[in-house]
């Protein structure tokens, strides 16, 4: 379930008031998401209905689809993509890329599992055992590489569409993945955390193992 507590990097991003219409949007992303999860675990992915989603979240079917093209976009969709973007611009312009990345991804990671654990564990289940949600997470991907690239940029004052800055965005989105995926098919025992902080340390190293 969604939390009403404030996500730490709002903390770290400039002040911006959300207007009305942009919060009852938001709300009713959060109540489609989280009749979705619920509906999810009390009966299974595959049985859950988009029709049912809609009954559980009191909106209507095209209202569903208007905020998530798929079933699978209910899942994996977050509304951390903005936050994590202006938290890294707002981290220090000569703090190590690696350092700020750590800094950003370990606080958002702290909220979620604090806030939404059953959410997490759900999702992490979801990504290795449903193959549509772990190919749409796939997809969904390079939305916020793309957006890395620009941060990206900014800070190297390269340009966002330079193949290495397309190489270290994107790697670093899918190594996130991929640690999201090693974490679940180890049955979540290790502190995911920590294993961020060993994905960046070996993403700071150059692969060299």
């Amino acid at each position: 379930m969604a939390s009403d507590t404030p996500h730490p990097l709002a903390d770290t991003a400039p002040p911006r008031r959300p207007g009305l219409r942009e919060r009852k949007k938001l709300k009713t992303r959060v109540a489609i998401r989280t009749a979705t999860y619920r509906l999810i675990a009390e009966q299974g992915y595959e049985a859950t209905t988009v029709e049912q989603i809609a009954e559980a979240a009191e909106v209507s079917q095209s209202t569903v689809f208007r905020y998530f093209p798929a079933k699978e976009d209910i899942v994996i969709t977050d509304e951390y993509d903005p936050l994590m973007e202006s938290a890294l611009r707002a981290r220090p312009a000569d703090e190590p890329l690696v350092e700020s990345l750590r800094f950003v991804v370990t606080q958002a990671l702290r909220h979620s599992l604090a806030q939404e654990p059953e959410e997490m564990l759900l999702r992490s289940r979801l990504l290795t055992e449903v193959p549509a949600v772990r190919a749409r997470m796939m997809e969904s991907m390079s939305v916020t590489g793309r957006m890395l690239c620009e941060v990206v940029a900014e800070r190297t004052g390269r340009h966002a569409d330079e193949l290495e800055v397309r190489v270290v965005s994107m790697g670093f989105v899918a190594a996130l993945m991929e640690t999201t995926v090693y974490w679940a098919e180890h049955g979540r025992q290790d502190d995911l955390t920590t294993l961020v902080d060993r994905t960046l340390d070996t993403l700071d190293n150059g692969f060299r193992l």
